[in-house]
């Protein structure tokens, strides 16, 4: 009897609460809407819905889906206040009222308009690539589509429109031009481009910014501009993420993984990023030298371990005040191996061969705190930034001759970076609004060289560079236009000792007071035709590599170094952009100008310590004013329901000029790029790729490299009810991605390298956790150093 009373009360206990539940339920009040660009008519993904109580502080929220739609739960009765709060967009505030008569409300269509007088970027994460251009960038979100044709940054960045990866020295440049910023999450490291790349694991990445010509608010360094690699932050309710795993094989087995989770509990979130790239490659070729009849032979190999890792902390001190803080840690092994024969094909010389083996470690650490103030004004806030971040590198290379003879190079480099930045905003008014900063920047660098060499010697090189800057820019909308002029203050202070036994020591020292104007303008023809200007002076000031006179790297033939008295070189860069919404998607299209004043570039003089007169020294000088213009053209197109493709195309034109043994030789130089990313879905669950790229020919200084053309394909696979992904791809499918060329100077030569672009690739993806919620909005900052970089002969 008792245990039937105790089974009774039980189940009184339960109908109480399940009618209380019902009772909470039915005073709960649901939302539902969906969010669209104004211009595009097209849906907005992952627009933030925050819900908020009248007295202002949060109650709930949620974000968008794929095809912008929301719906939110749990809204209590009474008052209460919707906005849609999406990055470079203006915030959309409606009120709500839920009651017995209304608990379930329908907003229908929210139109967001996109904010012009601001320039922050657009992140979004979708598992189809996408491109969205903005006033002063594109911006590609990485979609799986993308991380699957490669494991590293340095793959798939050939697959973005107007980036080129050199794949025999893994040299990134932007519209044919390798004065290019290459930052993560907008901060600056201290890795070389080349080597960065090959560190960052692609499923990483959230999104790629090209900033081909920046406002005066950015940095103005580099030339052909900026391209910012974000990583993933989550910042999502309660405790999720992501883990991606990947396998790839030619010749040699990779592995790649990564992980990012977050815990997000009331005022608090924690964030955590880790990814790693292990696995060996190959890479071979040959140049044959018709003045000598000689034929040069390459066969390379590497054994590279890299990881990365982000971890942060955002702080909601309350709805007006955040601080955050993070450090990003990438720890690099890398082992290489390799022989270099010479081979003289009349016999009038013995036969030449160079075992290479060398171990580089390094280790860069980045750490980042920031401090936000919202006014109560929207829009309006002051926030301050620091970053520092140190590199330590060393790098061990023996070198071996086949006549028992050879030397050792050890090389210790130590690299720190400081950054200090003041921003304040103010929308002045709806449709105006005003922004001044304040930075400080600085670059020190120590680098060692030690080496047994007979013909080399003992060195020691210090740098330190000193930049002080202010900026002002105002922005103001109209009906059909808008404008925003801009100017940065920036004086440039360096100086630079350099120490060699059996000579005396040198010193170099410049100092500079330079202005930076900018000017960007936009006009709405019709609902669905924008037009845009922009103008702005730049700057690219020697890079650590281009003036190190210690040497960068070196083969039997080709030793490259650094020029110490490089000048700066200014730059000034015109951009007219035309964008026009068609069903189904958009096209853009445009051109630039540059006219480039004592521009730095290549010179290559025959090696005096050589007594053969058959080596070359690989470095960099001024020239004269030169020009360069060109034109782009990219779509976001869906012919179909079933495809969606993104293509572009550009052609570029610059006359090259450089210094070839003691010659001043001017090379015209037009390249033409094409490329093409289809993406089929044959199922809900199941989708096909198929990517396509034309590279032109490209003349330099010393060759013409011969036309390129690359083909991948893949699939996509999804289960679990979304959350996993299972892909295979398949890239270089007729292994036609050869870097081919014919030379002039200072020898007539041709060659060809090859390297494991015939792959394929399997991977898998799992996700978990949901609900999108803010993060601490961040300028997006450039200052990085050009790095030296060059070819064999």
């Amino acid at each position: 009897m008792k245990k039937l009373l105790l089974l009774c009360l039980f189940a009184f206990t339960l109908s109480l609460s399940a009618n209380a539940t019902l009772a909470n339920t039915e005073k709960d009040g649901t939302v539902t809407g969906k969010v669209l660009d104004v211009n595009l008519n097209q849906p907005l993904p992952y627009v933030n819905i925050i819900i908020k109580n009248a007295a202002g502080t949060t109650i709930t929220g949620g974000i968008t889906d794929d095809q912008g739609n929301f719906e939110i739960k749990n809204i209590p009765e009474g008052k209460s206040f919707l906005s849609a709060q999406y990055i470079g967009y203006k915030t959309v505030t409606k009120e709500i009222i839920v009651n017995k008569g209304s608990y379930r409300i329908d907003l229908g269509n929210i139109m967001l308009e996109e904010d012009i007088a601001s320039l922050d970027e657009v992140t979004v994460v979708a598992e189809v690539s996408s491109i969205q251009q903005k006033v002063d960038r594109k911006v590609i979100t990485i979609g799986k589509d993308l991380t699957t044709t490669g494991a590293t940054a340095s793959e798939i960045m050939n697959n973005l429109p107007a980036v080129s990866v050199d794949s025999q020295n893994g040299n990134i440049s932007l519209r044919g031009n390798e004065n290019v910023r290459v930052l993560v999450d907008g901060k600056p490291t201290n890795v070389p481009a080349a080597q960065l790349l090959k560190q960052i694991p692609s499923t990483s990445i959230k999104s790629v910014e090209l900033i081909t010509n920046p406002s005066a608010k950015y940095n103005p360094e580099g030339m052909s501009g900026i391209i910012n690699i974000i990583l993933h932050k989550n910042t999502n309710i309660g405790f999720n993420g992501n883990v991606n795993i990947g396998f790839a094989k030619e010749i040699s087995p990779n592995f790649n993984s990564s992980i990012d989770m977050n815990y997000r509990n009331g005022k608090l979130n924690f964030y955590g990023n880790y990814g790693n790239n292990i696995g060996k490659s190959t890479n071979y070729g040959m140049i044959e030298r018709f003045d000598n009849n000689t034929e040069q032979l390459f066969d390379f190999g590497n054994n590279n371990k890299s990881h990365l890792y982000k971890i942060g902390v955002d702080y909601y001190i309350n709805d007006r005040n955040t601080l955050s803080f993070y450090t990003n840690q990438n720890i690099y092994d890398g082992k290489g191996n390799g022989t270099t024969d010479v081979l003289y094909l009349n016999n009038d010389f013995p036969d030449f061969r160079q075992v290479f083996n060398n171990s580089n470690e390094n280790n860069t650490s980045t750490y980042n705190g920031a401090y936000k103030h919202d006014f109560k004004k929207e829009g309006h806030n002051i926030s301050l930034e620091a970053d520092y971040s140190t590199f330590d590198s060393d790098e061990f290379a023996n070198f071996a001759f086949n006549d028992n003879t050879g030397y050792i190079d050890v090389v210790d480099n130590k690299r720190d970076n400081t950054v200090i930045n003041l921003d304040y905003v103010n929308p002045l008014s709806e449709k105006a609004k005003l922004e001044i900063g304040a930075e400080y920047r600085s670059n020190n660098s120590d680098n060692i060289y030690d080496t047994t060499n007979a013909n080399l010697f003992d060195s020691n090189y210090e740098y330190n560079r000193s930049i002080y800057s202010f900026y002002t820019t105002y922005g103001k909308t109209f009906e059909k236009w808008s404008y925003q002029v801009g100017a940065r203050l920036e004086q440039y202070e360096v100086e630079a000792n350099f120490a060699q036994d059996t000579q005396d020591n040198a010193k170099f020292t410049d100092e500079q007071f330079s202005i930076y104007p900018s000017v960007f303008a936009t006009y709405n023809l019709s609902e669905k035709n924008t037009l845009q200007f922009s103008y702005s002076r730049r700057v690219d000031r020697p890079g650590l590599g281009q003036i190190n006179p210690i040497r960068e790297w070196s083969t039997p033939r080709v030793t490259s170094i650094g020029n110490p008295e490089l000048r700066q070189q200014f730059t000034n860069s015109f951009e007219i952009n035309y964008t026009k919404i068609i069903k189904g998607g958009s096209i853009t299209a445009g051109t630039f100008y540059r006219n480039i004043e004592d521009e730095i570039n290549r010179a290559v003089y025959i090696d005096p310590e050589d007594p053969t007169g058959e080596s070359v020294i690989l470095t960099y000088d001024n020239f004269d004013n030169n020009s360069a213009y060109g034109v782009e053209a990219s779509t976001n197109y869906r012919p179909t329901k079933w495809w969606s493709l993104n293509a572009s195309a550009e052609f570029y034109y610059r006359t090259v000029r450089g210094v070839v043994e003691q010659e001043n030789v001017d090379v015209d130089n037009s390249t033409f790029n094409f490329r093409m990313n289809n993406n089929f879905k044959v199922t809900k669950s199941l989708n096909l790729s198929l990517f396509g790229m034309y590279r032109g020919q490209e003349k330099g200084l010393q060759n013409t490299r011969k036309p390129m053309t690359l083909v991948n394909t893949g699939l996509r696979y999804t289960f679990l009810e979304d959350k996993a992904t299972f892909s295979f791809s398949y890239s270089d499918i007729f292994n036609s991605m050869k870097f081919a060329f014919d030379g002039t100077r200072p020898f007539p030569t041709e060659g060809e390298f090859n390297w494991e672009s015939n792959q394929w690739r399997i991977g898998l993806s799992y996700r978990f956790g949901g609900g999108k919620y803010r993060a601490l909005s961040r300028k997006q900052r450039d200052d990085n150093e050009t790095q030296g970089s060059g070819g064999f002969m």
